[in-house]
This record gives structure tokens, sequence and C-alpha cells, in this order.
């Protein structure tokens, strides 16, 4: 007999997850009004990616990964 166990819900808010990318990212970048943020969570945790809005800019903008249990970042990569 196979038991499923529960997933139980992530610690960390999708706002929490987005305030800890953004801290980290304004070191890098400092206006962020030219990203959309397209933020999920899935099983390996919260993804926050800023998009450049305008087709015709250059670059790109930080790809997050927060762990949703403590809110460690696990994996970025700077666009620029």
């Amino acid at each position: 007999m196979t038991t499923l166990s529960a997933v139980s819900p992530p610690t960390v808010t999708s706002h929490q997850a987005l305030a800890i990318a953004e801290a980290d990212a304004k070191t890098v970048y400092k206006d962020f009004s030219v990203y959309r943020i397209e933020l999920w969570l899935d099983e390996a945790g919260w993804h926050i990616e800023y998009r450049i809005r305008f087709p015709r800019m250059a670059g790109g903008g930080p790809h997050y990964l927060i762990d949703p249990a403590t809110g460690a970042i696990v994996s970025k990569k700077y666009y620029q």
C-alpha cells in the first residue's frame, strides 16, 4: 500500500520571496521599473525572474530561486 505524504505550504510567502530577491538585486540593479516580474512556486522553490518590458532594450534582469522554507537564495543569475 502506498501512502501519499501531504505537501505543506511554504513558510516563506511570495511577497517575502520577492522582498528577498529585490534586497539582493538592489546592489547591482538600481531601477526595477523597466522589468516585468514573473514569480511562481514549484517543487524547487520560489522562482523570481525580472524580464525587460521593452523589446528594444538590450540586457536582462536577475533570476532567483528562493527556498520556500528558509528564504535562502538557492541560486541567482544576473543578466545585464
